[in-house]
């Protein structure tokens, strides 16, 4: 799952809140093959997961990202925000920074089809989206920032990072943290290996920041409860984030699918915990 802050940040979409309850179809529950149907054909791309409003919820980080970057972006001048998904978190902060908005803001994103979205959502606001890799150099030249920004990157690259940043720049995210929403991916995959599920942690994320001549700032991590009310929440999350279950598709895991809705049916939401973390850091 991913996250907003509050109410506030709402519109950010890296996360659900306020309505739950399973979905209804004319009155009554939709059966399995209806829900499997329903997950596998709603559109993943973008990072906007209104669609999971009554069917799946999760807690919110403390710290407020998407307010705290918009508070950041109005003192910057010069800004990037990088693996920008869909822009709707930067298109967000923006929006409250605005007019105190950087003179130049850029953004990259590796994905085709969250290029072509964030580039509709951003060039009205004069940022042109950057297709890049994400395991790619970034594609300016040194010291080009004073703020770079990114909401859940796959992988920060730290030392490009580091050299996109102005000397006493800020580099300001949320990142994914260690075993997150890992009760749903041990359901489809069973136990992970230490060297899978503690790949995020803050303390390594803390080495790779400073290797690269970033001081950490603040780091802090939050465990929040995420709750999945039908088993068509959890095929659109699992086509979505691609990476939580590699290679899933309906008729791979029909009989896990199947276990889990009847688990859900019985029992009621599916509870698991995603994980975040809060990094500010400055090149010093």
């Amino acid at each position: 799952m991913n996250d907003r802050d509050d109410r506030d940040d709402r519109d950010d979409r890296d996360g659900r809140d306020g309505a739950t309850g399973g979905h209804e179809d004319g009155g009554g529950k939709a059966g399995f093959e209806d829900l499997l149907a329903e997950g596998a054909a709603v559109p993943t791309d973008g990072w906007d997961f209104s669609w999971f409003e009554g069917r799946a919820t999760e807690a919110r980080p403390s710290w407020g990202y998407a307010m705290s970057l918009a508070a950041r972006l109005a003192v910057a001048s010069a800004a990037l925000d990088v693996q920008t998904g869909g822009g709707e978190v930067l298109d967000f902060a923006l929006a409250r920074a605005d007019p105190k908005a950087p003179v130049l803001t850029v953004a990259t994103e590796g994905w085709p089809a969250n290029v072509a979205r964030a580039t509709a959502l951003l060039r009205p606001r004069g940022i042109a989206v950057v297709a890049s890799p994400q395991d790619a150099p970034l594609p300016f030249a040194d010291s080009s920032f004073d703020l770079v920004s990114s909401r859940h990157p796959v992988r920060p690259l730290w030392h490009e990072i580091a050299r996109v940043l102005q000397p006493g720049g800020t580099y300001f995210a949320q990142h994914v943290g260690p075993r997150s929403v890992f009760e749903l991916v041990e359901f489809f995959l069973g136990p992970q290996p230490e060297g899978v599920s503690g790949s995020r942690h803050p303390d390594r994320e803390r080495a790779g920041a400073e290797a690269a001549g970033l001081e950490i700032v603040d780091l802090r991590a939050e465990r929040l409860r995420v709750e999945f009310h039908d088993v068509a929440a959890v095929v659109h999350f699992l086509r979505k984030v691609v990476w939580m279950v590699p290679g899933f598709t309906v008729e791979a895991y029909r009989p896990r699918l199947r276990a889990l809705h009847e688990r859900i049916e019985a029992d009621g939401p599916f509870v698991a915990h995603s994980t975040r973390h809060l990094v500010e850091a400055r090149r010093r």
